[in-house]
């Protein structure tokens, strides 16, 4: 007798389903040690594995581990932003470009964290508070309008990337590997304001770059220490 085919069905993704992955994210992103990168840290690829975090004093290591905390945040912050986006994006194609760029996010997310730890230092305690705001800032700017949503894209990498130039200047000369991560970060959040200006995105005013310039500033300040 002959075999008949097997039916492959393809199951559809519930409303449930995607509440269940979301919350998943949330838990991933907020939770210290949940995160992997796909790819490896820029530090660990540096000719001579980079100076040790011993050689740098107690001060230093502090200072650094300040630093490394804020961009943490920002990356928490990220997450946040583009799941946000992503739920209420008007198109697939923007959809998967939000999506693409949080996964790169994911990366420098385990990238800073690795570096906290070998600082001896940690992650803020306040990430799971910037989460949800971030959450639900990035649904707003999607259900908005996608033009809206990529520029609210570009202007907050420009901000992250001065961010990043600010402190790679703050560097001491000895830190390769801290400053390994920092400059492909830069490159990447680079891309990523680009890209959103190239799906559609549209310029924000002086006004709105400012006032998201006040934000920023109070986030770093918050986190630096908490």
């Amino acid at each position: 007798m002959p075999s008949t085919p097997e039916k492959h069905t393809q199951r559809n993704i519930s409303g449930i389903d995607l509440w269940v992955m979301g919350l998943d994210r949330v838990i991933r992103t907020v939770s210290q040690g949940s995160t992997r990168g796909h790819r490896p840290s820029p530090a660990n690829s540096l000719p001579t594995a980079a100076i040790p975090s011993a050689s740098l004093d107690t001060k230093t290591k502090q200072h650094i581990g300040g630093l490394m905390r804020i961009n943490h945040t920002g990356e928490v912050c990220a997450q946040a932003l583009y799941q946000g986006q992503a739920l209420t994006a008007k198109t697939e194609t923007v959809k998967a470009a939000m999506q693409e760029s949080a996964k790169e996010e994911e990366d420098h997310l385990a990238w800073c964290e690795e570096r906290l730890t070998q600082l001896g230092s940690r992650p803020s305690y306040l990430n799971p508070l910037f989460y949800g705001l971030s959450l639900g800032i990035g649904a707003v700017a999607g259900a908005a309008g996608d033009k809206w949503s990529l520029g609210f894209v570009a202007a907050t990498e420009d901000q992250v990337c001065q961010h990043l130039r600010d402190h790679l200047e703050q560097l001491p000369d000895d830190d390769l590997s801290t400053r390994a991560i920092l400059e492909q970060m830069l490159v990447d959040e680079e891309h990523h304001g680009e890209k959103a200006i190239a799906h559609g995105g549209v310029a924000f005013n002086t006004p709105s770059k400012i006032l998201m310039t006040g934000l920023s500033k109070l986030m770093t300040k918050a986190t630096y220490r908490i």
